[in-house]
């Protein structure tokens, strides 16, 4: 399809309004929103979407896609592949590849690598680490999207646990520092007293008492005071519990907070219950809680405590994740069905549409003060998705598009679909098919 047509009489859900509307999008742009609209020729399709959802596509602000070094797990082509599968049309990408991305000249080898290959928009974060101030400091903030700092996950050399490099990160720098927030020297103790009774074998059930609700707390209220110290922006990934969210602010607008944080869909929809039947695939770091944290999160996120939901997609093979314990890798598949998993929620009444495209589409656009996505607004590129609320979808191996070949979802009955998404008013995701020539755009900033 070309990147002109017209999208007749979906359920629009925009800016905290559901109605019933046409979007007409020429040259790649969103340049009429109404009732009764026409195609400026007849040469230009109209998409019958009666029944469907018309949605902004979604802003995912925390993958991994293993390019370069780590392709046997993962790559930008068939990472980006699931994402508009997903209804995910943006992505901002991780430094820890291989060699990781702690300097401009490795970033924009990504960069270079993206525009050749990845069906949705890109952006990929500069990594800290405790010898990097200077590389931090020459970054462009109109053109990455911000600095990611291990504050407490050891990830080769990219753990920053020197006070005097994290001083200098926090006040060096005008772009948004994202932490992974987790006390280092708590979680080494915790594992060092399984170790002793278990060995290597040390059940996964073990994982969230490992990597702790204290190390989690402990290293984001660190985070904060340095934040508030030096005025940093400073974003908060992947909350895991209910006790960081009650340190953060609801008082503010988004756009004026400087903290700001973030819950991922693994958070929302697992629990500690579910180590038993799923064991390493739901290993993450940081750890899947209690059903307290959840429900407290969730909570937060709707009180507006935390602002955006992500997915910390991290796939590992399958093989590696049947490793024992102190060898299994973190991290697992996610970034296809997250949008499946949050309208989930609204169909179970626990959030609302607006809310959805809120967290998962405006916020984003807001937090990072991307220039013109994330929103259904005449002028703004056409990043959209339709969704079928009802169709329903079963996760299974012949429907996921990751390279890994596996999902901790499998076997989970949705009961929506994403039939369409468009990338810059292009169709590469067609009720089940792709476009491989379309080939989505940098992400700019601070416009």
């Amino acid at each position: 399809m070309d990147d002109s047509f017209l999208i007749r009489e979906a359920t629009v859900v925009n800016e905290g309004n559901v109605f019933a509307g046409d979007v007409l999008i020429e040259n790649g742009i969103i340049t009429a929103i109404g009732n009764g609209l026409h195609p400026s020729s007849a040469a230009i399709p109209v998409i019958e979407a009666h029944g469907q959802l018309l949605l902004p596509g979604v802003i995912d602000d925390q993958v991994h896609f293993r390019e370069p070094g780590l392709t046997a797990k993962a790559d930008i082509a068939t990472e980006s592949h699931a994402a508009v599968a997903g209804g995910v049309t943006s992505y901002m990408e991780m430094p820890n590849t291989d060699p990781k991305a702690t300097t401009l000249d490795i970033l924009e080898e990504k960069y270079r690598l993206a525009a050749t290959k990845s069906l949705a928009n890109y952006s990929f974060f500069l990594g800290a680490t405790n010898a990097n101030q200077e590389e931090i400091r020459k970054a462009d903030p109109r053109k990455i999207c911000g600095v990611k700092v291990f504050m407490g996950a050891s990830t080769g050399n990219m753990l920053v646990d020197d006070p005097k490099a994290l001083e200098a990160i926090f006040s060096g720098t005008g772009m948004i520092v994202a932490v992974h927030s987790e006390d280092e020297n708590i979680i080494r103790r915790n594992l060092q007293s399984f170790k002793e009774k278990y060995g290597d074998d040390i059940p996964m059930e073990a994982h969230p008492l490992i990597r702790s609700e204290e190390a989690c707390l402990r290293s984001t209220e660190r985070a904060i005071a340095l934040a508030k110290k030096h005025n940093t922006r400073l974003h908060i990934l992947h909350l895991s519990t209910a006790a960081e969210a009650a340190l953060l602010d609801n008082t503010m607008p988004l756009g004026e907070k400087r903290i700001t944080a973030e819950v991922c869909v693994q958070h929302l929809w697992f629990d500690d219950r579910d180590y038993a039947r799923l064991g390493s695939l739901i290993k993450w770091n940081p750890a899947i809680k209690s059903e307290k944290d959840k429900n407290g999160l969730l909570k937060a996120l709707l009180d507006g405590r935390i602002d955006i939901i992500s997915t910390d997609h991290a796939p590992h093979l399958r093989e590696e994740k049947e490793h024992p314990y102190t060898s299994c890798p973190s991290g697992a598949p996610m970034v296809q069905h997250s949008l499946n998993i949050m309208l989930e929620f609204w169909r179970r009444g626990m959030i609302s549409l607006e809310t959805i495209v809120q967290k998962m589409c405006h916020n984003p656009a807001i937090l990072y003060r991307i220039a013109k996505r994330g929103f259904i607004r005449e002028g703004y590129a056409a990043d959209l998705v339709l969704v079928n609320p009802d169709a329903g979808l079963t996760v299974s191996r012949d429907n996921i598009f990751y390279k890994c070949g596996w999902s901790p979802l499998e076997g989970t009955k949705f009961k929506t679909r994403i039939t369409h998404t468009f990338v810059n008013g292009r169709a590469v995701f067609v009720n089940g098919r792709f476009d491989e020539s379309v080939k989505g755009q940098r992400l700019l900033f601070n416009d």
